[in-house]
């Protein structure tokens, strides 16, 4: 067996797999949104009491932070973007355990779904809007999407194993 067998995780293909669906699921649900149901020129859509469906376009990083739409700004967001995907693709590929390989999985999904997103439109395709009004007053969340959904479940699946899961078995 050769060293890179011997490190590569035994639940790699999971992880490649939750990759693989994040990334089809959330760029669906985008090209649904803008294409056939038309989202932008329908405006925001109420689904229930608390939550909209709403186009936002954002040129920054989460959270909508760093706001820019500076072409130079626009590829250094790629650029370091590409090279987060590589560094958590090579621990994906070293992960011991199958919760935390998931967890990169779906962090990975979504970081390269939003990538495609700024690199097709210049924006990051953002449409879910949770709100709650109290005395007569809207407050709203962050606008996200499906990939945001599935970083942020990422991280909380590697927050999770780092600290509650189960020690991996030390080697002989």
């Amino acid at each position: 067996m050769s060293g890179l067998e011997h490190s590569r995780s035994p639940h790699l293909r999971a992880g490649v797999i939750a990759a693989v669906a994040t990334l089809v699921i959330d760029q669906a649900s985008k090209l649904w949104l803008l294409y056939v149901f038309d989202l932008a020129n329908r405006g925001a859509v109420r689904v229930t009491p608390f939550f909209d469906l709403a186009l936002a376009w954002n040129v920054g990083i989460s959270f909508g932070w760093f706001q820019s739409d500076n072409q130079l700004t626009q590829i250094a967001l790629m650029a370091i973007k590409a090279i987060a995907v590589i560094v958590l693709g090579i621990w994906m590929a070293r992960s011991s355990t199958l919760l935390a390989t998931l967890a990169l999985g779906l962090i990975i999904g979504g970081a390269v779904g939003n990538g495609i997103d700024r690199f097709l439109y210049g924006a990051v395709v953002d449409f879910a809007l949770f709100h709650i009004e109290i005395g007569g007053k809207t407050f709203n969340w962050y606008v996200f999407n499906l990939a945001d959904v599935a970083i942020v479940a990422g991280v909380a699946g590697l927050l999770y194993d780092s600290f509650l899961g189960v020690p991996a078995a030390k080697a002989p």
